[in-house]
């Protein structure tokens, strides 16, 4: 394996970049990166080489953005998030719907397919982005995120 130096300047900006696409604040995107290559540094001796180092840290990257959001929730509502985030058509269009339906149906799916959802709905990324941090194609990806859609118009009644 190349060496932390070398890792960070292979794999910083791909890690920076999700995080900019979750956050959509330099300045947050930027200290989470450094917490991400820091956490990465101290639990090196734990990474088996079965999946990309690109996928173990934004592994890394999106566990720090969730504790993130759980210590920081009463400072920003659901709102000024979705304000925040960058609209893509999917995101536009689901905004369109009654949120309160969308958001427990959401809720309600399993994992991996609800985490697909809000990486492409609330990360705004690509399906193979997605593919990459799942550890999956991107492929995989897009048919997990439709059969969400699916499932959230069947049930939210849409």
């Amino acid at each position: 394996m190349d060496s932390i130096e070398q890792i960070y300047m292979k794999y910083a900006k791909t890690v920076y970049g999700f995080l900019l696409s979750k956050t959509q604040n330099p300045d947050l995107a930027e200290e989470l990166t450094q917490d991400t290559f820091y956490q990465a540094v101290k639990s090196i001796k734990n990474f088996k080489g079965k999946s990309n180092v690109s996928t173990w840290l934004c592994g890394i990257a999106k566990n720090l953005w969730f504790e993130y959001l759980r210590k920081n929730k009463n400072q920003v509502s659901l709102e000024e998030a979705s304000e925040i985030a960058v609209d893509s058509a999917e995101t536009v269009f689901f905004h369109t719907w009654n949120n309160v339906e969308v958001l427990k149906v959401l809720h309600n799916l399993k994992d991996p397919m609800r985490e697909v959802m809000y990486l492409r709905l609330i990360g705004n990324l690509t399906f193979g982005q997605i593919g990459e941090i799942m550890g999956k194609s991107d492929n995989w990806a897009r048919v997990t995120y439709y059969r969400g859609k699916e499932i959230i118009i069947k049930e939210a009644k849409i």
